[in-house]
């Protein structure tokens, strides 16, 4: 690991995706979506200007704050876990991901990508969760590659915004509706009946945090 910014011929391997700002990188079990409960190792990449103001991972925001690592190392470690990596952030997007999951498919790993979809797609993926956010809408191409569309319901005006990106996604993309943690308790009723009105919707709830997991 180095600090950002060490030398120039650094920024260029990080403009390349051969270096990554590395937040954190942790094993667990997937909370959230499609494959909750599943045991996951995570990698939460730093960098993200899209703002959402109620981000639970502000801190990922800035990528100068999280020291860049070299990507065959950060997928070597990640094959000591689990199968199952999970690419998130942050917003990964935002660097050339082709070289990190290269390094992951070498390991023998299936990568899930965590996305706004905000920034163009780079990388090879076994699934994509596309959760859009209205501060950076997603590039058009998101919505064909999608296997899981997660919208975050702030407030009830969310619903009618998630049928929007809904409409766009391809036929065998799965549906999800979340509670934004803060709103849980106060926005779960609307989501619970406007599922039971539209079925074709699912509930995703944040389990590791009511777990007590990373």
């Amino acid at each position: 690991m180095k600090v950002w910014a060490d030398s120039p011929e650094l920024l260029k391997k990080v403009e390349k995706g051969e270096w990554l700002p590395l937040m954190e990188a942790f094993y667990t079990i997937q909370g959230e979506g499609f494959h909750t409960g599943k045991a996951s190792y995570f990698i939460r990449v730093g960098g993200c200007d899209v703002g959402c103001h109620w981000c639970d991972v502000k801190e990922s925001w800035n990528p100068k704050l999280h020291p860049v690592t070299e990507v065959e190392g950060i997928a070597k470690e990640a094959a000591t876990y689990s199968d199952t990596i999970v690419v998130t952030g942050g917003e990964p997007l935002t660097w050339n991901m082709a070289p990190l999951t290269s390094a992951l498919k070498a390991q023998g790993l299936k990568v899930h990508l965590e996305t706004s979809a905000a920034y163009p797609f780079s990388g090879e993926w076994d699934w994509i969760c596309l959760s859009p956010k209205k501060t950076a809408p997603p590039v058009e191409e998101a919505y064909a590659l999608a296997h899981e569309l997660k919208v975050v319901v702030y407030n009830k005006n969310d619903l009618k915004w998630a049928e929007e990106h809904a409409a766009r996604v391809n036929n065998n993309c799965v549906l999800f509706l979340q509670p934004e943690w803060s709103k849980r308790e106060t926005i779960m009723p609307e989501i619970s009946e406007y599922i039971l009105k539209n079925p074709k919707w699912r509930v995703s709830l944040q389990t590791h945090k009511y777990l007590g997991i990373p």
